[in-house]
């Protein structure tokens, strides 16, 4: 299927490793024009179609300086794709956490998307038209423990903001919307320091018992596997695709079957 992204100008934040990249990979499949931004850009050169952009997209002018590096390049912005966040792993329970601990979630998995909206909404609206799709978390809605707290009341906020946004910016022929990983096999889970890790320290387990401890903890998967960064990369860039214009406030979630509510 042609999903019509050959020469679209793509705008995506974390983008150099992980679901990030993935996704910059599979913009750029499909013809798109992608602008990547991220600290560290060694793995986007070379990339054809990629222009890599270096920049702290956790600084308050970052995002806005990721967007201007596509107009400038390429003189609009056709998609924007909201992948820039982090996390830790909070084990010491609620009361361990410090108001300085919210605020960094926050900036990291909310304000850095809503500097980016910003700034790609003022371009979107004069061209008439454009695709923002955020990389949410099943921890907005899903939160079993404390472990990620302050990760899912960010990642709420996110959720919230995108069905916001898509009701404002509808008749503008701007769509907005969202998709929420469950456990995906990239670093943040699987990698050094990562949750398995970290769970492996903690409780003095070996790491494959950690990483399935913890995954029965949060009711397992029905598929038994993790999602991998590449399944979220195409669910990303379908919801980019003007294929789909009339699906606008929604948040899909890829997650093997997580979640078992409906």
């Amino acid at each position: 299927m042609d999903l019509e992204l050959a020469g679209r100008i793509a705008v995506v934040t974390g983008a150099s490793k992980g679901i990030g990249l993935s996704i910059v990979r599979a913009l750029a499949a499909e013809g798109a024009l992608v602008v990547a931004g991220a600290r560290n850009v060694s793995s986007l050169e070379g990339l054809k179609g990629v222009s890599a952009v270096s920049v702290d997209l956790s600084s308050a002018d970052g995002p806005a300086k990721l967007v201007q590096a596509a107009l400038d390049k390429h003189g609009r912005v056709d998609v924007l794709v909201n992948n820039m966040g982090a996390v830790k792993l909070r084990l010491e329970g609620f009361l361990a956490l410090t108001d300085a601990d919210f605020e960094w979630s926050m900036n990291m998995n909310f304000y850095s998307a809503v500097r980016a909206m910003r700034a790609a909404v003022k371009p979107m609206l004069a061209q008439g038209g454009g695709a923002i799709v955020s990389v949410d978390s099943v921890n907005a809605f899903f939160q079993p423990d404390g472990g990620t707290i302050d990760y899912g009341a960010a990642k709420a906020a996110l959720a919230n903001l995108t069905k916001a946004l898509s009701q404002e910016l509808g008749k503008k022929n701007i769509r907005v919307n969202a998709v929420s990983p469950g456990p995906v096999a990239t670093d943040l889970w699987l990698g050094e320091g990562g949750v398995a890790a970290t769970v492996a320290k903690a409780t003095g387990t070996d790491f494959n018992t950690a990483r399935d401890n913890v995954v029965a903890s949060i009711g397992g998967f029905a598929t038994g596997k993790f999602t991998t960064p590449e399944e979220v990369a195409n669910l990303v860039t379908m919801l980019a695709s003007p294929k789909l214009g009339n699906v606008t406030g929604q948040n899909y979630v890829i997650d093997g079957g997580l979640i078992k509510t409906l």
